[in-house]
């Protein structure tokens, strides 16, 4: 199972998943606390491991505007929200080769399985709209054909569980449950990215 540690702003946060290397950091690029500009990715991104995979997060962004982003070599995949998501998938794709990530407002199963199909080559579910730090009844995802970002509420409290799952998510994607009085905390991005490690190669388990 992979990790994702979404909205970095800070060249702090940026030592901090370098030490502790998750498959994943997100770049939010839409309205929220965690905005960055692309200047600011840009000098995040110069400063971000090798190993690590940038992903912009978009609201019903221009096309254009993302494919720039990953020509310049600022993002590497594109997570998009909003209601115009696949409509923006697809022109993206018919711009630039990069991976897609829609998000999927996952109020109930009905809901997940009408984002299908989809250009996306992910899914992310999400409470909401996303972004609110609140989980959804994981008990209602079905068997997708569509590998899937699980979001929302994520952090130590709910880990065990959510490393339980099936159908498995295909990445834990963590934001707020990371954070500690609105910023990224170090600590708690050690502890967390520590035991999905260890569930993946049969080590100690998490038992909450």
């Amino acid at each position: 199972m992979k990790v994702k540690i979404c909205g970095l702003t800070r060249p702090e946060d940026i030592a901090a998943v370098n030490s502790t290397r998750p498959d994943y950091i997100g770049f939010v690029f839409a309205p929220s606390r965690r905005r960055v500009t692309a200047e600011q990715a840009k000098n995040l991104r110069a400063a971000l491991h090798p190993d690590i995979l940038p992903v912009g997060v978009f609201v019903d962004e221009d096309p254009l505007y993302i494919a720039g982003l990953f020509r310049a070599g600022t993002i590497a995949m594109a997570q998009l929200h909003g209601v115009k998501n696949e409509e923006i998938g697809r022109a993206l794709k018919s711009l630039v080769d990069i991976p897609v990530i829609k998000a999927v407002q996952a109020a109930s199963t009905q809901m997940i399985l009408e984002a299908l199909p989809t250009v996306a080559d992910y899914l992310l579910l999400d409470h909401g709209s996303g972004g609110t730090g609140k989980s959804f009844d994981w008990q209602q995802i079905p068997d997708l054909d569509v590998p899937y970002f699980l979001a929302g509420g994520l952090g130590e409290p709910n880990l065990a569980e959510a490393l339980a799952l099936s159908p498995k998510p295909y990445c834990l994607d963590i934001s707020s449950g990371v954070e500690s009085m609105g910023l990224k905390d170090a600590g708690k991005i050690a502890r967390v990215i520590e035991r999905i490690r260890q569930a993946q190669t049969g080590g100690v388990s998490y038992a909450g």
